[in-house]
């Protein structure tokens, strides 16, 4: 599961480097690598002794997670146009803002870890979920329909995303079933499925 997490988060390296060698973004969005470090700072967050102990792989696939999108961010950040980069700065700023209050909330008025595990886990599930809904974005915009290519639509992330879910669903499901673990992942393989299939047609 970590392993395949780590290819997921490994999977915008030829967006990047696209990004880099042409000095820009053309139509990518950046609102997928929001979501998905928002996702890494709470599973991170979960991972800890103090809410989930025992968990240092959690932490450290997370960890590198987050310091892997801060840096997609960065040159997205770098090479965006003006209005497409202000609104990633707006959603990075209420992403990091809402992350330090939940952080504080967890570490000042529960002591109990089975309660923090509650609060961060119930997170990581609507967040995990927007993570794997975020790409649809390019959907949305009807940028992959309306121009019947997928060009804007990473297929690299959109397989890692699908291989993610499904391993982790499947892992699961192996001893007792954590709800937490389980229906973000389950969505998320959902959700990716049609996006492989949107590559199928077009």
């Amino acid at each position: 599961g970590n392993v395949i997490a780590f290819g997921l988060f490994m999977s915008p390296l030829p967006t990047f480097y696209k990004v880099i060698r042409l000095k820009d973004t053309e139509q990518f969005s950046g609102v997928p690598y929001v979501a998905t470090l928002l996702n890494c700072l709470l599973w991170t967050l979960y991972g800890l002794p103090f809410v989930t102990p025992n968990s240092l792989l959690v932490v450290t696939i997370n960890g590198i997670g987050t310091a892997l999108e801060s840096t997609y961010l960065c040159v997205y950040l770098f090479y965006a146009p003006n209005k497409p980069r202000a609104k990633v700065l707006k959603m990075l700023a209420v992403v990091l803002t809402f992350f330090a209050a939940v952080a504080l909330m967890v570490m000042t008025i529960t002591h109990v870890h089975k309660t923090r595990q509650l609060i961060v886990g119930v997170l990581c599930v609507i967040v995990g979920t927007a993570m794997y809904a975020s790409p649809m974005s390019v959907m949305v915009r009807k940028l992959v329909i309306q121009t019947k290519s997928v060009k804007y639509m990473p297929f690299l992330l959109s397989l890692t995303a699908f291989l993610n879910g499904l391993t982790w669903t499947a892992y699961a499901f192996l001893g007792k079933i954590d709800p937490f673990i389980v229906v973000p992942n389950a969505i998320g393989t959902c959700l990716a499925t049609t996006q492989l299939i949107l590559y199928a047609i077009y």
